[in-house]
């Protein structure tokens, strides 16, 4: 009889993530995952106390990538727009992951959203070298770019639109600056 294949916990990691490239985390379950790994459930619950917490290990991962888009384009040149582009283009790069990170129910307002994604700050302090509004203003003025730049990540997340990178660039860049001149008038 071969040796059983011992299934460790980087392994299962790996699965599940993969598999949630394709599928909606709610689908999510230890018997798809052991399909995955060619093994049994057990390998999962001996590494796992129990599937909420193998999610937010791998909720934890998905955030994980999501955070080197925007970490790699805050520090471009326009890194405030860059950062948009980026959170667009982890949109179109990892849709389910963005649709398990951004597109879940919860109790946040827009400005709590941002304030609780350990990215917002250096976000707000990009766009206050761009715009040369205080912290509070900035602050107020980001909410509505992320609210327009997260409308364009959820169509090209589900499908809905098809863009190139050029379009979506020239089209955040346009909308923004009008956004930054309407802010200034107002």
């Amino acid at each position: 009889m071969p040796p059983l294949k011992k299934v460790q916990k980087e392994d299962i990691l790996k699965a599940t993530l993969e598999i949630l490239k394709k599928e909606d985390i709610e689908s999510l379950n230890a018997r798809r995952i052991a399909k995955e790994l060619n093994c049994s459930v057990q390998p999962i619950y001996h590494n796992f106390e129990n599937m909420e917490e193998l999610k937010k290990a791998a909720f934890l991962e998905m955030h994980g990538i999501y955070q080197r888009y925007m970490k790699k384009a805050s520090e471009k040149e326009k890194a405030y727009k860059e950062m948009g582009l980026a959170y667009i283009k982890f949109a179109k790069d990892y849709p389910k992951y963005f649709k398990a990170i951004f597109m879940n129910k919860t109790n946040f307002t827009p400005e709590s959203l941002i304030d609780n994604d350990n990215t917002g700050n250096s976000i707000i302090k990009k766009g206050m070298e761009l715009t040369g509004f205080s912290y509070e203003e900035q602050k107020k003025f980001h909410v509505k770019v992320w609210i327009f730049t997260h409308g364009i990540a959820t169509l090209l997340a589900t499908n809905t639109v098809k863009m190139s990178d050029k379009e979506i660039d020239e089209l955040l860049e346009t909308t923004v600056r009008a956004m930054l001149v309407g802010t200034k008038k107002g």
